[in-house]
This record gives structure tokens, sequence and C-alpha cells, in this order.
């Protein structure tokens, strides 16, 4: 009784426990991004639905996910390295098959979603081994891990992502794939400071905590991701609904 009455104990959140706070509102707040994103399915186009579905996939893995990493930060107050790593496995492909989703009805090859996962897993693997299993190296896997977040860049910025995208005749997939990308130049950006912030990482004599950054980095890009796709989803349905009119009434 004793044990479990301290178990309870140390998972309050204490006052001050910033780390602990953006736990919680990063599960919270994605869970109800998931929430959101599901309902607004029946509201879009039909091509939008299964982009919508995804959005919806990767807050609602993000929430579970951060549901059982703000338990071990209360608990240990550690990080919880492997909880957010298969986080990441999941979710980020998921957020790059977003990419090949905006494109496929246009002409996107299935080639291009293989290439974007497979940078993506490379990237998540060689920075995990840099993370959690050869931390003495940690600069070394770090700029490996690049690659692949390179790898990424190139198809949304001049690869094959990127042309389609531009010859597509409707306009909200250009600018979706625009910002999307910009969401990987800026908002994935958070996550290297992160991961140098580390022991032995370039800023891991400065005091910044990992947790903390990959905390806001997640919301902001899941979230963020998210609302780039409904964005584009919601307007690309009015103006389809205004040319059917049109047509109509022609």
């Amino acid at each position: 009784m004793l044990n479990q009455i301290s178990s309870i104990l140390l998972e309050i959140l204490q006052p001050g426990d910033v780390i602990g706070f953006t736990f919680f509102t990063g599960y919270m707040s994605m869970f109800a991004a998931s929430v959101f994103f599901f309902m607004e399915r029946s509201e879009v186009d039909g091509k939008w639905r299964t982009s919508l579905l995804i959005s919806g996939l990767i807050t609602m893995i993000a929430a579970v996910h951060y549901f059982y990493m703000r338990g071990v930060w209360l608990e240990t107050k550690t990080s919880p390295t492997e909880f957010r790593y298969i986080d990441w496995t999941l979710t980020v492909p998921l957020m790059c098959v977003e990419f090949y989703l905006l494109i496929k009805p246009y002409g996107g090859k299935t080639s291009t979603l293989w290439r974007l996962v497979g940078y993506s897993v490379f990237m998540l693997v060689t920075g995990y081994i840099g993370e959690s299993i050869d931390p003495a190296r940690t600069i070394i896997w770090g700029a490996i891990s690049t690659l692949g977040y390179i790898g990424i860049v190139y198809e949304a910025t001049m690869g094959s992502v990127k042309q389609v995208a531009d010859q597509s005749p409707n306009p909200e997939v250009a600018k979706a794939v625009r910002l999307l990308r910009n969401f990987v130049l800026i908002g994935w950006g958070i996550y290297p400071i992160g991961y140098m912030a580390m022991p032995g990482g370039l800023l891991g004599n400065m005091g910044l905590n990992l947790d903390l950054i990959y905390n806001i980095g997640d919301a902001v890009n899941k979230i963020g991701f998210g609302l780039v796709v409904y964005g584009a989803a919601v307007a690309s349905t009015k103006n389809e609904s205004a040319k059917v009119l049109k047509a109509v009434n022609a």
C-alpha cells in the first residue's frame, strides 16, 4: 500500500516542472487535434480524406506515446528516449506520406513515397544510435542522420514532390507542399538543437533541456502538418464545389 501511495505521489505534476507541463500539454493538444482531424474528414472532398486520416493518426499515435512519456518523466525525471524514438519511427514516415498523398492524384509515383520513407527511417535509426547506443560518437551519428533529412528536403524543394506539385492544376497542392516543406526546413530544425544539447553534443554544456526542445518541436510540427493539410483540403473542396455550381448554372 505504501508503495502504491508513493507511486501516486511521484506522478503528481510539481510546481515549476516546466518539462512535465509540456508533456501534459503535448499529450492533450495532440489528442484534441486527432479528434478534430477525424471529425473533419466528412467535410472535405473524397481525395483529401486519406490525408486527413493520416494527419489524425500522426497526432493520435503521438498522444498515446506522450501519455507514457509523461509517466516516465514524472516517475524518474529522466528522458523517455525509447518511447520518443518509437513515436518518431511511426509518425515521421507518416508525415512523409503526407507529401506523397498530396501529389498522388496528379501523377505522384510510389517510388517517391518509398524514397521519402527511406530517408526518414535512415534519419531516425542513425539518430537513435547516436543518442542511445553510441553516445560517445553523438556528433558523427548526428552528421550521418542529417543525410536523411537532406534527402527529404531535396524531394520537397527540388525533387519529384516539388515538380509534380508545381505541375498540378490545383494551386492548393503546390501551396500545401510549400508550407509542409517550410515545416521541414524550420520546424524540424528544432530537433537538431535538442540532439546537440545532449551530453557530448555541440551544445551539451549550455544547459539546454532536450526534452523541452523535443516536446515543443513535436507539438508544433505534428499539429502544424495536419493543419496545413486540413487548410488545403478545405480550400480545394470549396474551389471544386464552386466550379461545379458554376457549370450547373451556366
